[in-house]
C-alpha cells in the first residue's frame, strides 16, 4: 500500500514537470534556418510569409506601373528569342549530323543512331541541348533494323519547334493584356503589320488591306472562339493549322489551285468579298434579308433567313460584312463543330437547346411550299422526320441535341435538308446521282 501511493505521487509529479525534448541535429538545423529565414524577411508571422498567388494588373490610371510592366515584357521576349537557334546555328546542326550520321548508308535518306547522336548534342552547343532528348529519339525511332533515325525528320522537328517559339513570341508582342491571348483589335494588328511579308499578296491593293484583315482574323474567331469570349488564346492559334495557312502565302511559287483552296490567299478573300459586292445591290453596304436570300444557288428558305437575321448581329435589319463572313464561314464549312453550332443556334427556333418534331416541322414546312411553287407533289414530313431520327440516333428518341448532330457524323446532312431546297433535292436524288455499280459489273 506504501510503495502504491509513492508510485502515485511519482507519476503525477512527472506529469506536471514538462519532460525536455531531445531532438536530433537535423531537427535543431532546420529550426534555426526556418527562424533566421523569418527574420532576415523581416516578417516572422507565419500567415504573412505565405507567396502572393495572383497580383492584379495595373490600371490606366497607373501609367507608371503599365509602362514597367510593358518594358519587363519586353526584355522577357527579347530574352527568350535570342535563346532560339538563328539560321547560321541551324546551318551548323545541320553540318553536324551529316558529318557524324551512321554507317551503313541508306538510299533515301541518311540515318543516325542514339551514340552519334549524343556526339552531334557535344558538339552543338547548349542551344541545342532541349532537342537531344532520348524522349525525342524514341518518338522519331521507327522501323530501322540498326536503331537509327532519319537525320531529315530529325532537323525538321528542330526546325518546327524553333517556328513555333519564333511565332509564340511574335504573337506574344501583340498581346497587350499580356495574358497569354489576343483580342480581334491585337490579331488584326498582327495580320495588317504581316502582309508585306506574304509574297502572294502583293499584287492586293493598300485600300483592300482592311477588308483582307477581316476577311483572315473572321476565320480564326469562327473556329476558335464559338463561345464569343471575344479572345483566342495563343496556345490555341499556334495548335490549329490557320497559320500555317496563312504563312504558306511567303511562297513565291505557291500554285492557283492552293491559293483557292487556302482562305487567306487573294484570290479567296477577293472572291468572298466580291460575292458580298454582288449581293449588295443597293450598294449601301449592307444586305437585307432579300439580298441575302440570292447567297449559293438562292434557294434557301424564307424561314431560315429570318431566323438568321433574328439571331444574327444587325444594324437596323441588315447585315455587315464581318457578319455575312461568319454566315459564310458556317455554310462553307457544315461539317465542322463550330459551324454546326452557329447553325444550330439557327434552327433551335424555341431556344430549348434541342430538336423537337415541332422545330423539324417548322423549317421543312418551307421546303414544302418551294416545292409546291416549282410545281413538285410535297414530300410527307413524317417520312422526313423519321428518316433524320434514323440518321442522327440521339440519346433522347424525342429530342436532337448538339452534341448527337455532331456525334452521328450527319448533321451537316441535317441542317442542309431543313434549310435549302437545292440540297433537299441533292439529298433526295442521290441515289440517282451515284452511278450503279451493280450494272456496270
Amino acid at each position: 500500500m506504501h510503495n502504491t501511493s509513492w508510485s502515485k505521487i511519482l507519476r503525477e509529479n512527472l506529469k506536471k514537470k514538462k519532460v525536455p525534448v531531445i531532438k536530433s541535429s537535423q531537427e535543431e538545423e532546420l529550426e534555426i534556418f526556418t527562424n533566421l529565414y523569418k527574420k532576415y524577411k523581416g516578417n516572422e508571422g507565419d500567415h504573412r510569409n505565405v507567396p502572393t498567388l495572383y497580383s492584379k494588373l495595373p490600371s490606366e490610371d497607373q501609367p507608371l506601373l503599365l509602362k514597367l510592366r510593358e518594358e519587363s515584357r519586353a526584355l522577357f521576349l527579347q530574352r527568350r528569342s535570342r535563346e532560339l537557334l538563328d539560321n547560321d546555328e541551324l546551318q551548323k546542326l545541320w553540318f553536324l549530323l551529316d558529318k557524324h550520321h551512321t554507317h551503313p548508308l541508306n538510299v533515301d535518306e541518311q540515318m543516325i543512331n542514339y551514340e552519334d547522336f549524343l556526339k552531334v548534342q557535344d558538339e552543338a552547343g547548349p542551344k541545342c541541348k532541349p532537342f537531344f532528348q532520348a524522349s525525342v529519339f524514341s518518338k522519331l525511332l521507327q522501323n530501322d533494323p540498326y536503331g537509327r533515325i532519319s537525320i531529315m525528320k530529325f532537323f525538321n522537328y528542330v526546325m518546327r519547334k524553333v517556328w513555333l517559339h519564333q511565332t509564340r513570341i511574335g504573337l506574344s508582342l501583340y498581346d497587350v493584356a499580356g495574358q497569354g491571348y489576343l483580342k480581334e483589335s491585337d490579331l488584326e494588328n498582327y495580320i495588317l503589320e504581316l502582309i508585306p511579308t506574304l509574297p502572294q499578296l502583293n499584287g492586293l491593293e493598300r485600300s483592300f488591306y482592311s477588308f483582307y484583315v477581316c476577311t483572315a482574323v473572321r476565320k480564326f474567331f469562327f473556329f476558335l472562339d464559338p463561345l464569343r469570349n471575344g479572345r483566342i488564346r495563343i496556345q490555341d492559334i499556334l495548335a490549329c493549322s490557320f497559320l500555317d495557312d496563312l504563312l504558306e502565302l511567303r511562297d513565291e511559287e505557291l500554285s492557283k489551285e492552293m491559293q483557292e483552296s487556302n482562305w487567306f490567299s487573294a484570290p479567296s478573300a477577293l472572291r468572298v468579298y466580291g460575292k458580298y459586292l454582288n449581293l449588295d445591290k443597293d450598294r449601301n453596304g449592307m444586305l437585307s434579308k432579300e439580298e441575302l436570300a440570292r447567297y449559293g444557288t438562292g434557294t434557301l428558305t424564307d424561314v431560315f433567313l429570318d431566323r438568321v437575321f433574328q439571331e444574327c448581329l444587325t444594324y437596323e435589319g441588315e447585315m455587315d460584312y464581318k457578319t455575312y463572313l461568319d454566315f459564310v464561314l458556317a455554310m462553307e464549312n457544315r461539317r465542322e463543330p463550330q459551324a454546326l453550332r452557329y447553325l444550330f443556334r439557327i434552327v433551335d427556333v424555341q431556344h430549348q437547346g434541342y430538336l423537337n418534331v415541332f422545330s423539324l416541322n417548322y423549317f421543312f414546312r418551307a421546303i414544302q411550299e418551294q416545292m409546291k411553287i416549282h410545281g413538285h407533289e410535297p414530300i410527307q414530313f413524317q417520312d422526313v422526320k423519321d428518316e433524320i431520327f434514323d440518321m442522327v440516333k440521339p440519346e433522347n428518341p424525342l429530342k436532337i441535341t448538339l452534341n448527337d448532330l455532331i456525334n452521328s457524323g450527319k448533321g451537316d446532312t441535317v441542317i442542309s435538308i431543313l434549310i435549302d431546297l437545292n440540297d433537299f433535292w441533292t439529298y433526295e436524288s442521290r441515289e440517282y446521282l451515284v452511278p450503279d455499280l451493280s450494272d456496270e459489273v
